[in-house]
Formats: C-alpha cells, structure tokens, sequence
C-alpha cells in the first residue's frame, strides 16, 4: 500500500486504530435509560437515527456495562439529548460506579415507567424492537413512541476524549 501525499502510514487495523480514528470524530452526547430493579443509565456518543418510516433510532452498548442487565431486558429505553450546560451530568452517566440517580440528578419517572432527565434538550421515550450481537457490544434498535423534541439550547459534543460546545 502506497501512502498518498499528506497522509500518515496506514496503520494496520486493531482497537486502538479504530478508537484513535474516533477521537477525531465529533458526536452528539445522549444518556440512555432504562428500569430494571432500579433504574440504570449511560452515556452514549453512538446514537443514530436509523430511519424515518417506520422511526426507528440505534445505539450500541457494551455486553459488561453495568447497564446492559436492565438494558438487554427492558421493553422502553429513555434517550435524552443533552445540552452544551449538562457537561456534569454526561460525566455523571460515563462515570463507573457513579451514584447516576443520586441527589445531584434530577429526574422523574415518565411513560412506561422510563426514567426522564430533566432540563434536556429533547428526550424520547422508545420501544426495544431488537438486539443485535456486533462484537463485544450490543445495537440496540428502538422505535420512539413519545417524547419532546425541542427545548432552547445547544447541545454537547464528544471530540477528544472530551465533551465540547457546538462554535459558531
């Protein structure tokens, strides 16, 4: 393989590779939810609108994430779209071990009994209608049923291993 001019050695493919090749993406930052035994949380950078009809939304998880039991189980999920002001709380939700739905969370119980964040920028609820096995994670594929999509702000980004605000 012949290097372009202005490119770098191709590097031969591997998880590193493809978390270095990542790092220069910018994603949208979301926290998923869900209600098991007590209600669980993470925060995903891998939300995708999948399609318009019938719609239908994708995230992935990972099989060992401490989520994943509620998640692999539940019928609805929460999506929440957070804002560039709720820095804290996806560090929260990224957190292992972190106390997710302590004091410093604000949330409620919302329809089909999903845990809703406050103060989002839009937030879904949705129905699980497959889990697909992509290596050591899950794609989960959910069709929204309720939610509201627009509140004044703009969002949070993921770029560098950190979360950023959207510049003009």
């Amino acid at each position: 393989m012949t290097a372009s001019p202005g490119l770098g050695t191709p590097l031969t493919a591997s998880p590193e590779l493809l978390r270095s090749v990542f790092r220069q993406h910018a994603a949208g930052v979301a926290v998923i939810t869900a209600q098991g035994s007590r209600p669980v949380g993470f925060t995903a950078t891998s939300l995708t609108s999948v399609a318009a009809d019938p719609p239908l939304l994708s995230f992935g998880i990972g099989t060992g994430a401490s989520s994943w039991p509620a998640v692999s189980e539940a019928e609805h999920i929460g999506v929440h779209i957070l804002g560039e002001h709720q820095q804290e709380l996806a560090a929260t939700f990224a957190r292992s071990g972190a106390d997710r739905f302590g004091p410093a969370t604000s949330w409620r119980t919302g329809p089909e009994g999903v845990p809703l964040l406050d103060g989002v920028l839009a937030w879904l609820v949705c129905k699980v209608v497959a889990r697909v096995p992509a290596g050591d994670h899950r794609i989960v594929l959910a069709e929204p049923v309720v939610g509201d999509p627009a509140r004044p702000g703009r969002p949070l980004l993921y770029h560098q291993g950190g979360f950023n605000a959207l510049r003009d």
